[in-house]
């Protein structure tokens, strides 16, 4: 283990004999750290905080402070990063708010310059958080979801995987898997490229594209649209798509952006 003299890091913290602690880092509290870890130069790590394996921290980022939540009382909660995560510089991912409660974050994910994660976020692996992102409390992240830069996200909205939310959105409503939304946060289409990209198959890019026309195009209401895409879908992605719309929810779908466009 290489630490740097000038860190400081608390007695019951454990850190893997490979890892890296850079000048002036703090680790306070009982924080686990994995094999191959960089922890950048002044990183803080507070709390109940595990990171795991081949995990970049960089300079100034803060991971496992208090929740910034009124209700929070003190009970021991919980911060945990899967492996070979990316946190940039800047980025500040708080504590669950409950007591035994945790904020989440999956394997490789990258969140860029100067994000933030509330309380009790999760976040699905492969997911990128571009500079400037915020994420409120209960947000929940799809795997390989993309968040651009200085979007804001409403607390207890879903984003779907795969979904690619606009530079400087306003999220305030769930936005479905495979899905991209416009600076309102309305959707706009299929999020087509990423899907390709991703290796989706022919069929699976031929029921999300029908399943956008049921929801957003064709008039149907949603039970409506659910129940036809249920007789329709049979590739995992669809069925994915489909368990996401039928999931309760606290916020409420996003709505389509063409129809806005034509109502103004």
């Amino acid at each position: 283990m290489s630490v740097h003299p000038t860190a400081i890091i608390d007695s019951l913290a454990t850190i893997d004999s490979t890892a890296t602690v850079g000048p002036y880092a703090v680790i306070d509290g009982p924080v686990r750290i994995g094999p191959e870890c960089r922890i950048g130069a002044a990183a803080i790590i507070l709390g109940h905080t595990e990171i795991g394996a081949g995990c970049q921290i960089h300079s100034h980022a803060v991971i496992g402070d208090l929740p910034q939540d009124r209700a929070y009382e003190g009970g021991p909660s919980f911060c945990r990063l899967g492996e070979n995560c990316s946190v940039r510089e800047g980025v500040t991912i708080h504590r669950g708010s409950s007591a035994d409660t945790a904020t989440v974050i999956g394997d490789n994910c990258l969140l860029m310059t100067n994000c933030h994660v509330g309380h009790n976020c999760e976040i699905g692996s492969g997911t990128v958080l571009v500079s400037g992102a915020l994420l409120a409390g209960y947000v929940q992240v799809g795997a390989r979801a993309t968040i651009s830069g200085n979007a804001a996200i409403h607390q207890f909205v879903r984003i779907g995987e795969l979904a690619m939310v606009s530079g400087l959105g306003k999220i305030v409503q769930d936005v479905p898997p495979f899905f991209m939304t416009d600076r309102e946060g309305a959707i706009v289409g299929e999020n087509r490229v990423g899907l390709m990209r991703a290796g989706f198959t022919a069929q699976e890019r031929q029921e999300i594209k029908a399943a956008f026309r049921a929801i957003y195009r064709c008039g149907m209401s949603h039970q409506a649209a659910i129940e036809h895409l249920t007789g329709y879908i049979s590739s995992d992605a669809g069925l994915r798509l489909l368990a996401f719309l039928s999931e309760k929810s606290t916020r409420g779908l996003s709505r389509d952006a063409y129809r806005l466009k034509r109502a103004a």
